[in-house]
């Protein structure tokens, strides 16, 4: 499907290929590790700053709705360049809590404010009906970002022989896509004004009243949730693989372990970015995007279980491609859930109402994140995917999405037919 793409759509794509230069992401465990912490500690670390995003997403997402998402960004940005100089100059577990909760101002200021934005840029342009695309195209420049900032990350850490200077360097892009940012259309802010505080709260209301879109909210939260917690798993896998090939024996063990993480990461993020391109098209071929994010959790959970179990029986490789997958998977599925939700949320209140997706998601993934830990700590990193693969699947039948009524009709009737 052809896709406009005009200078704003090079702004968005600009935005999401900068955002994604964070180069301690691929490093972020290895980098506690390095520090000291342990995977409870990690854990805690990670709840504290989802806890955080959590008490901060309804009211950032509302103040964006009210009084404008694109100064929400510029504050998010900011909160960002903060916590990364906090990690770099100070390193100490209870201070790491502090960045970490610089980190999420960062995050609740910008989450589903931007998607608000690209989705208010649609209205205003009549291409509502190709957003699952547009999403999916602007999402393929971050995780293109995501497979340049492997490389980039993966050369300091080898150059310096240490993971601390991944902090410092993401000063830079998030400095630039400030500058981004700032350039964005008034428009863009919404039609809102501060004096309309009544019609937005009864807006934002009626997402709960929607059956269809909080069992959307539900199935997109929980298995992000599990998947950012998960996915972080591949690290300490990676360095075990690392250290475990005989090459490069005349390196550092972070070192050898940098040049592994990068490979890996920039293979996965190029796959990923063909994924959410052609994400439109897996949901036209599964026939409505309802089914689309019920296959595609039910599989993602058996993914978690396979990683869980090559990890223990030592066959990382094996265990690395399964990541592999998972983060194709997860990249179809991100502009599928996008487009179901936006579909069942006033227009007026995208903002928000996305924020309550994410609000959903950060409190979940500060409850599983130091339980995963501290069953990485207790049996090891293979049971501890394992047991949240399992989990998964188990809480399915809780969040399974209905398809439209006029799906199941057609289906009934070319059933009937075909008899």
């Amino acid at each position: 499907m052809e896709i406009k793409r005009d200078g704003q759509f090079y702004r968005f794509a600009a935005y999401g290929f900068l955002k994604n230069l964070r180069f301690f992401d691929p490093f972020l465990i290895l980098f506690f590790r390095e520090m000291g912490l342990s995977f409870l500690q990690i854990g805690t670390l990670v709840s504290v700053r989802e806890v955080a995003t959590n008490f901060l997403e309804l009211p950032t997402g509302i103040f964006a709705d009210l009084f404008g998402r694109r100064l929400s960004m510029v504050f998010s940005m900011i909160s960002y360049l903060s916590s990364f100089l906090v990690f770099y100059f100070f390193p100490n577990f209870y201070i790491y809590m502090v960045a970490m909760i610089a980190f999420a101002f960062g995050e609740a200021f910008r989450t589903g404010t931007h998607k608000a934005m690209i989705l208010e840029y649609l209205r205003i342009n009549d291409m509502t009906d190709i957003k699952v695309h547009y999403y999916g195209a602007t999402r393929a420049a971050s995780q293109l970002g995501s497979a340049i900032n492997a490389l980039i990350a993966a050369f300091l850490v080898f150059y310096t022989g240490s993971y601390k200077i991944v902090f410092l360097a993401s000063v830079l892009p998030y400095a630039v896509n400030l500058v981004n940012l700032m350039m964005y259309p008034k428009e863009l802010d919404g039609e809102l004004k501060s004096g309309e505080k009544r019609e937005t709260l009864k807006a934002f209301l009626g997402i709960f009243r929607s059956a269809n879109a909080l069992k959307g909210v539900l199935n997109s939260s929980l298995y992000d949730a599990f998947f950012k917690v998960i996915k972080e798993y591949l690290q300490p896998i990676l360095k075990a693989l690392a250290l475990g090939l005989p090459i490069m024996l005349a390196f550092s063990p972070e070192q050898r372990t940098s040049v592994i993480v990068g490979v890996v990461y920039f293979v996965i993020f190029i796959a990923t970015s063909y994924a959410s391109k052609n994400a439109g098209r897996l949901s036209k071929k599964l026939g409505n995007e309802a089914r689309s994010l019920n296959y595609s959790y039910i599989f993602g959970a058996i993914l978690v279980i396979l990683s869980g179990l090559f990890q223990i029986v030592s066959l990382q490789v094996i265990a690395v491609i399964v990541f592999f997958l998972l983060y194709i998977l997860e990249n179809f599925r991100r502009p599928i859930n996008i487009s179901y939700i936006s579909d069942n949320i006033d227009h007026k209140t995208m903002a928000s109402g996305l924020s309550v997706e994410s609000q959903l998601k950060t409190l979940l993934v500060a409850i599983i994140a130091p339980i995963v830990g501290f069953l990485a700590d207790k049996l090891g990193v293979g049971m501890a995917l394992t047991v949240a693969g399992m989990t998964m699947l188990v809480l399915f039948f809780i969040v399974k999405l209905n398809p439209p009524e006029n799906t199941k009709n057609i289906e009934e009737k070319n059933s009937r037919t075909a008899d």
